[in-house]
């Protein structure tokens, strides 16, 4: 098939945009020309990204003498190491359905040269064979999010049909605040428009049946306080409740491994291989981690949660008699 110059020029130009390495030789015998019309070509390409720097950015076709070929170099692209971190981040959050992590990888790896795509493809594709969706009710997690970031942008209220844990259907008039992503969902922040107009509630986004957008705005003057930031950083598995402060023994393995969960961590003291450490928790995510850790941990305060803590491995182990 014989193309026109100015095909070919967008033609080389795409094929450099997703990653591939161009050697003039091939590209003249790819396109039936001389490898001199390959070289204007890409001086073609080259002048155009000089004369557009305000337009295209610090982007240019750049030589490698090592590898005898032309590849694309800009400050805002990524390289095919930071493609496949994203890959394996995207697959082992589990956060969207089979088809839509097929989707967003695939157009990932087409960001790769046709080498890297290889390896790419090799080294993830037993997680994909072996992949596993989480449960969702909603027809695609990608729309939800899309449309909850744009009512939370425009301050407008919503009404959400929402199906809770003991899948009851339920619909709610919500204020929407925030979203976030934690430990294999994502998550609506937001607030009701009646009763307690201050509390922050956590819902699943992939819950979310449906999502009615209202002509009512949020009054920002009038809208609560929410730091999502500090949020994130006392809140384990998204379970709502009051902040507190605890103290626990931790004579696990691994000290640091804590200090990683738990952001607000801090050791008070060390006595050989046993911890002391103090953290700012919000809710009762923290009982669910800190028994998952068994006999590594030990709550010391407050007095009322230790308490609680000694009462849940009680009713565990009343199940085992």
């Amino acid at each position: 098939m014989e193309h026109t110059k100015q095909e070919r020029i967008l033609s080389i130009f795409f094929r450099a945009l997703r990653g591939e390495e161009l050697f003039v030789r091939q590209l003249a015998d790819e396109y039936g020309i001389s490898s001199k019309s390959v070289t204007r070509d890409i001086n073609d390409i080259k002048a155009f990204f000089a004369d557009q720097r305000e337009l295209a950015g610090n982007v240019e076709l750049v030589y490698s003498y090592q590898r005898k070929c032309y590849y694309l170099s800009m400050d805002d692209f990524l390289s095919s190491r930071e493609l496949f971190a994203l890959v394996e981040v995207i697959i082992g959050s589990r956060a969207f359905s089979k088809l839509e992590t097929l989707q967003v990888t695939g157009k990932l790896k087409r960001f790769t040269s046709a080498e890297d795509r290889t390896l790419l493809d090799a080294l993830v594709r037993n997680e994909i064979r072996c992949f596993s969706e989480v449960k969702h009710d909603c027809d695609s997690v990608q729309d939800n999010l899309w449309q909850l970031a744009h009512c939370i942008r425009e301050q407008r209220e919503i009404s959400i049909d929402y199906y809770r844990m003991d899948r009851a259907c339920v619909t709610h008039r919500l204020r929407p605040a925030s979203v976030m992503f934690a430990d294999h969902y994502f998550y609506l922040i937001a607030f009701f428009t009646q009763g307690d107009l201050e509390k922050p509630i956590y819902f699943r986004v992939d819950r979310i049946r449906s999502i009615r957008v209202h002509r009512r705005s949020i009054d920002g003057r009038n809208a609560p306080v929410f730091d999502e930031g500090e949020l994130r950083r006392r809140s384990l598995y998204m379970w709502p409740g009051e902040l507190r402060v605890i103290r626990f023994e931790f004579s696990g393995p691994s000290v640091q491994a804590v200090l990683d969960k738990l952001p607000t961590a801090r050791i008070l003291e060390r006595t050989g291989e046993t911890y002391i450490i103090e953290a700012e928790v919000y809710g009762s995510g923290i009982k669910m981690w800190l028994l998952s850790q068994g006999r590594w941990v030990k709550v010391l305060e407050p007095a009322g949660f230790a308490a609680e803590m000694k009462e849940e491995l009680e009713l565990m182990l009343k199940g085992y008699s």
